[in-house]
């Protein structure tokens, strides 16, 4: 693969890591997948989504969200609507009680303006994940998430997912994952180019989260 291919910030990540260059030559150029990915759903739809598919494979995930839009019109329910619905409605839907807890606590955040959508992208990454976490099953793994694949934003490590520990361990070759504290200290050297790091660790692995 011709280095040529590789965008700028490609070609910086690579010059910063000698071991993350050998694995980005050996992929080839990904980028544009992060670009293609971002924004393809509103906010609060991807975030209900995340809720929805909490520990759940990518199939039965959307078995049960497309049960949750049947349910609600076709449609992803609207705030008001979630909280108008029958809570065991949703459950018989296939969310578990505390998804549906989560699912209501993601609602009343937005309709009483605790989480103003609109203004997540003006606002930094950390004040982002503190905001969301702040909801009921949204924990900082979520939120990072949503700032990568959702905000198309460049430099956010997530270290204590398994999958960038797992693929920053055979790029390596070391004998274990390193710890989260450990990867983010190495990680620094990646900025602001740690989204970009992680999206070739998971494709390393083949296991991009959805």
């Amino acid at each position: 693969m011709s280095a040529a291919k590789f965008s700028k910030a490609e070609r910086e990540l690579m010059a910063a890591d000698k071991k993350l260059a050998k694995l980005m030559k050996a992929i080839g150029p990904i980028e544009p997948e992060r670009d293609r990915r971002a924004s393809r759903e509103d906010a609060y739809e991807t975030l209900a989504m995340a809720i929805c598919g909490q520990q759940l494979s990518t199939k039965a995930a959307a078995t049960i969200w497309g049960r949750i839009e049947e349910l609600f019109g076709g449609k992803t329910p609207e705030p008001k609507a979630v909280i108008a619905a029958d809570p065991q409605e949703l459950r018989d839907a296939g969310l578990s009680w505390s998804k549906v807890s989560y699912f209501r606590d993601l609602a009343e955040h937005v309709l009483d303006g605790e989480l103003d959508l609109k203004r997540l992208p003006e606002l930094p990454d950390d004040e982002i994940i503190a905001e969301l976490t702040e909801i009921k099953g949204i924990g900082r793994w979520t939120a990072e998430m949503f700032l990568i694949f959702h905000l198309g934003r460049p430099d956010v490590l997530s270290t204590g997912d398994l999958g960038i520990r797992k693929g920053f361990q055979l790029a390596y070759g070391l004998d274990e994952m390193p710890s989260p504290a450990e990867l983010d200290e190495i990680g620094e050297r990646w900025s602001p180019h740690r989204t970009l790091a992680s999206l070739y660790f998971w494709r390393s692995l083949d296991n991009t989260p959805e």
